[in-house]
C-alpha cells in the first residue's frame, strides 16, 4: 500500500505524496509513521483497506491531509482543524518562536491574537507561558467554535471575540495590550491560480485572500497604536513579496518596525515596537 498509494499520488500530482500515504496509514492503523517501516510486511485486514480506501480518494482530489484526519500538529499544541480554518504553517510556528523569544519568560503579558483561525497562536503561546492573559478575535463565528474547542481540548484559558479588525474602533476591548499579534490574509485574489489545488480548492477565502491587503495592515496597525499599552509590541506575518509596502505603513515617529526572515531567508515577519507611547 505505501509503495502503490504513493505512485498512485504522483500521478495525480500530489504534493509530498510519500507522506501522504504515510499519514494515512499510521492514522488507520493508529501507530507512529515510523512503526510502518518497522512493520513493512504486515498485510492489511479487510477493514483497514475499507477505513482506508475513501480517504487515499479524498487526498487524491488534492483535499489536505490535515483536513482527511481532522488535525494538525502545532509547536505542543494538538489542533483540530475544519474547512472553515487555516491549516497552520511552519512559518506561523515561527512567528510564535520570534515572540517567545524577545520577551523574558518571568514577564507578565496580556495578549490579543487578531484573526485568530483555529487559535493555534494563543493556545501554542499560553502552553509555552501559562501565566501570560490570551485573548483572541476572528471575524468568522464557525472559526471561533473551532478555536473554543481546541482551547479546551488543549486545557488552556482564552478569552475568545468576534469582530472585524477592519471596524477597529468597534471592537469589545476597553482595556490595552502589553502585545498583539496578527497573521492576517495577506494573499490577493489575483494570486489563487498560482497556488496549489489544496490551497486554492480546499482552505477557506476569507482566511487566504484580501483584496485590500494595504488597507487591513493599516488598521491592525492603527488598532494596535491605540490599544497597545507603554512601549507594546506588534508582532505580524506577512507576505514575502510586500514587505517594503507594510513597513511603509507605520509611523516611524511612533514605531520602530524591523523585518525578520523566516527559515528560507524570505521577508516574513514584522516586530515592531512603540517608540513614543501616548
Amino acid at each position: 500500500m505505501l509503495e502503490w498509494a504513493t505512485d498512485y499520488f504522483k500521478e495525480k500530482d500530489i504534493p509530498d505524496p510519500r507522506l501522504s500515504i504515510e499519514w494515512l496509514l499510521s492514522e488507520i492503523l493508529a501507530i507512529p509513521r515510523l512503526d510502518l517501516y518497522l512493520q513493512f510486511d504486515r498485510p492489511l485486514s479487510s477493514q483497514e483497506l475499507d477505513d482506508l480506501r475513501p480517504l487515499i480518494k479524498r487526498r487524491a482530489l488534492h483535499e489536505p491531509l490535515q483536513y482527511i484526519v481532522g488535525y494538525t500538529k502545532f509547536m505542543n499544541a494538538h489542533i483540530a482543524v475544519t474547512p472553515d480554518v487555516l491549516i497552520p504553517r511552519t512559518e506561523t510556528e515561527q512567528l510564535v518562536e520570534i515572540i517567545l523569544d524577545s520577551i523574558p519568560r518571568d514577564t507578565e503579558q496580556s495578549v490579543l491574537d487578531v484573526g485568530t483561525g483555529s487559535a493555534c497562536i494563543p493556545i501554542a503561546l499560553k502552553l509555552e507561558r501559562p501565566h501570560w492573559k490570551m485573548n483572541a478575535i476572528d471575524i468568522s463565528a464557525e472559526a471561533l467554535t473551532l478555536a473554543a474547542d481546541n482551547a479546551t481540548q488543549n486545557n488552556v484559558d482564552i478569552s475568545f471575540h468576534q469582530g472585524d479588525i477592519n471596524n477597529w474602533d468597534k471592537l469589545p476591548f476597553q482595556e490595552g495590550f502589553d502585545l498583539i499579534v496578527s497573521n492576517p490574509p495577506y494573499v490577493t485574489p489575483d494570486e489563487k491560480n498560482m497556488l496549489e489545488p489544496q490551497v486554492a480548492e480546499h482552505e477557506p477565502e476569507l482566511a487566504l485572500f484580501s483584496e485590500h491587503m494595504e488597507e487591513l495592515y493599516l488598521n491592525i496597525i492603527e488598532f494596535a497604536d491605540a490599544k497597545l499599552l507603554g512601549k507594546g509590541q506588534l508582532f505580524l506575518e506577512i507576505h514575502e513579496h510586500r514587505s517594503n509596502m507594510i513597513l511603509s505603513l507605520f509611523d516611524h515617529s511612533r514605531w520602530h518596525p524591523t523585518l525578520r526572515k523566516d527559515y528560507e531567508g524570505k521577508p516574513r515577519f514584522i516586530v515592531a515596537n512603540k517608540e513614543n507611547p501616548a
